[in-house]
């Protein structure tokens, strides 16, 4: 019977993924939802079949993000950067969460693979869309933030191989 060879040549995924990446993909922070969401948002990849939703819980007065949820299927490195994302908002100001970008969150899990990016541009759009989901509750405006895209697919990046 002849071997498979992956597309990572021999190397496991511990040598993949950042110890970040791994700790946060086996132990995910925030997992689950929150009732009547101050915002709720939900993009995909349709290439990749990954989906996440992430749920804000903001303060009127402040608005400031009190808690913050995921809800992601997909690979390892969708449910770290959907894990690490919400870590990244908790606490901030809706104007500091919009400023979270893909690249914050791969850089605060020290790192993904070429072919993972477009997991950290998921949960860039996923918090974007949970903002964008709060202003039109509230129908106020939230400077610098557009409409949410429901699938990301046809903006990432060309991956490398």
């Amino acid at each position: 019977m002849k071997k498979r060879r992956r597309k990572n040549g021999n190397r496991s995924n511990k040598e993949m993924y950042s110890e970040k990446v791994m700790d946060h993909f086996n132990n995910p922070r925030n997992v689950g939802e929150i009732e009547d969401a101050s915002g709720v948002g939900t993009v995909g990849n349709a290439k990749c079949g990954d989906i996440m939703r992430i749920y804000l819980d903001i303060d009127e007065d402040t608005k400031v993000i009190k808690e913050c949820k995921f809800k992601t299927f997909g690979c390892g490195a969708a449910v770290a950067t959907s894990s690490m994302a919400t870590e990244l908002v908790k606490g901030k100001t809706i104007y500091e969460a919009l400023k979270v970008t893909n690249k914050a969150v791969m850089e605060a899990l020290d790192g993904l693979p070429p072919v993972k990016v477009h997991c950290s541009l998921l949960a860039e759009e996923a918090i974007h869309a949970a903002l964008w989901d709060y202003a039109q509750k509230n129908n106020i405006e939230i400077e610098g933030l557009q409409p949410p895209k429901a699938d990301i697919s046809e903006e990432e990046p060309a991956e490398e191989e």
